[in-house]
Formats: structure tokens, C-alpha cells, sequence
């Protein structure tokens, strides 16, 4: 991706700092990132941003996550993409669509967790399929977009599903390589075993998102839905109602009540020109 050189950034609009503010910031996190790595020079301002919001506009640690983020890439993703080729027992277990976008324009990713296996998983694989699905959402995001939404369906969730370790892995990616990414996660049909699960994970969750939390003791979630900062738990019989509210009916997946057919995450997206380059080997 191209620098966006003196291109204005947008403000974020939400009260959390001027956009001018952002912008010298970020100018001054390209100059000194620029220094260490030169391939720095290769991404816009756009994600050195991303980075920057990710820790409280402070440009030193920024920039250290942001050069920790190119040196990762060189080792995780060698190629410049995961190929099918890579995580073929991952993508067979169907576990993770692409769905529409809801009514701000975020793409809409569906993972069912009922379809992962603790006991067939391979961490190395596991992580590439991560970084897979995370580059494919990114790659559709519209114009102006950089965030986007999940759907997370936990109907048949059990034991056998439950992989911390792959949690936290994917926790870890999602939170220090593609920062300032994830919208809004819609949980649903979320069993009450899977609580006890999210109280592990939930103290590796970054701060930004922990601190917005409105109840620190987690209700049962058949008893109400209820907000999380931007995980959302979903009331089976609010389900279809509370998607609509973020979510056009056509843009929905059928199997929550909305219009559209649910679509593998490796299938060809018409709207993603970039998809051949992201296939890969197959």
C-alpha cells in the first residue's frame, strides 16, 4: 500500500482528540518508524494511525508495536499471504463466512465456534487461518472503512470446542497486528459453559475495550442481552431483532432472518478485486 503522503486524515469525530493532533502525531510516528525499518515507507497513514489509537496517541509505543507488527509479518507471512495450500484443515471444518456489511459499511465476518476442535486443531496452521480470515475481511473493507463486524454463533458449543490457547492466539494477532480493526462482535446463542471460558479470556482483552465494560460480574445470558464495549451478547429472542438494529435485513445472513446465503470465507468475493492476489497457490 501506497503512503498516503500529505493526504489529510480524518478526525475520529467521537470527542477523543482533534484530527490535527492525530495528524502531527502521525507524521512524526512515519519519521521515526521510517528510521528503523524502511519498509515503513511501504504503508499509509492510515495504519500508522490504527497503531497510534491503539495506544493512546503515544508515539514511542506506537511506534515500537507498529515495528514489533512489520517484523511479525516478515516471519508469519513470508509470502505477502496465506495460500489455501496453507490451512486446507481449517478451511475444511467451514467454520468462518463473509457475509455483507451493516449500515455504517463494516464487512461482516460469521465464525461458528461449534465447528473448531481443540483436538484436531494445529496451532502454526491455526494462527496462519487467523491471519487469513483477518486479511480477507481487510481486503473488502470499502473506501474510508477500517473496521469490521462479527457474528460470533456458539449454538452447540461444548467441551470439545473449547481451545483456550487457540482464544488467546487469535486474541493476541487480532489485538497487536491488525489493532483498531474489530467493530462490534455479536455473540449468540451463547451457552451458559462458555462464560466460564470468557472469564479466562476476558482479562487478556486490551484495555481500550475492557474499560468500556458496563458489568464487571457477567450476567447469565439467557437472562437478558446485554453490552460489553464491543462485544455484544444476544438474547435468543432478541436475535433478529438486535442485528437489525446494526444490520439491513438484506445484508443479514438467512439463518438469523436476514436475506443473504452464507459464504465460505475462502469463495470468491465479486466486490474483493484483490482476492486472486490473496488465494494464492490454489
Amino acid at each position: 500500500m501506497e503512503p498516503e503522503g500529505e493526504r489529510r486524515l480524518p478526525s475520529r469525530g467521537d470527542g477523543t482528540g482533534s484530527g490535527d493532533s492525530e495528524e502531527k502525531k502521525v507524521a512524526l510516528m512515519r519519521i521515526f518508524v521510517e528510521g528503523k525499518d524502511p519498509a515503513a515507507k511501504e504503508v499509509d497513514n492510515f495504519m500508522l494511525r490504527r497503531f497510534l489509537r491503539a495506544r493512546d496517541l503515544d508515539i514511542e509505543k506506537a511506534s515500537f508495536l507498529f515495528l514489533k507488527y512489520l517484523k511479525w509479518r516478515r516471519t508469519a507471512v513470508p509470502n505477502g499471504f496465506i495460500s489455501e495450500a496453507e490451512i486446507r484443515k481449517d478451511l475444511s471444518q467451514k467454520k468462518v463466512f463473509m457475509q455483507g456489511f451493516d449500515k455504517t459499511g463494516q464487512p461482516i465476518v460469521v465464525a461458528f465456534g461449534a465447528k473448531h476442535y481443540h483436538a484436531k486443531r494445529i496451532m502454526n496452521e491455526f494462527t496462519s487461518f487467523v491471519i487469513y480470515v483477518l486479511d480477507r475481511v481487510c481486503a473488502r473493507m470499502p473506501t474510508g472503512q477500517e473496521k469490521f463486524t462479527c457474528i460470533g454463533d456458539l449454538k452447540g458449543w461444548g467441551l470439545s470446542n473449547c481451545d483456550i490457547r487457540a482464544s488467546l492466539a487469535a486474541l493476541d494477532i487480532m489485538q497487536n497486528y491488525y489493532p483498531e480493526r474489530l467493530g462490534r462482535v455479536f455473540l449468540v446463542h451463547v451457552p451458559y459453559l462458555f462464560m466460564k471460558a470468557w472469564k479466562i479470556i476476558y482479562p487478556f482483552i486490551d484495555k481500550n475495550t475492557r474499560k468500556k465494560v458496563i458489568a464487571p460480574e457477567l450476567p447469565c445470558p439467557f437472562s437478558l442481552h446485554f453490552y460489553m464495549g464491543k462485544f455484544v451478547f444476544v438474547e435468543d429472542r432478541n436475535l433478529r431483532a438486535t442485528l437489525l438494529e446494526d444490520i439491513e435485513e438484506n445484508q443479514l445472513p438467512e439463518i438469523y432472518g436476514g436475506k443473504l446465503p452464507l459464504v465460505p470465507i475462502q469463495d470468491p468475493d465479486p466486490l474483493d478485486p484483490t482476492h486472486v492476489a490473496l488465494k494464492g497457490d490454489n
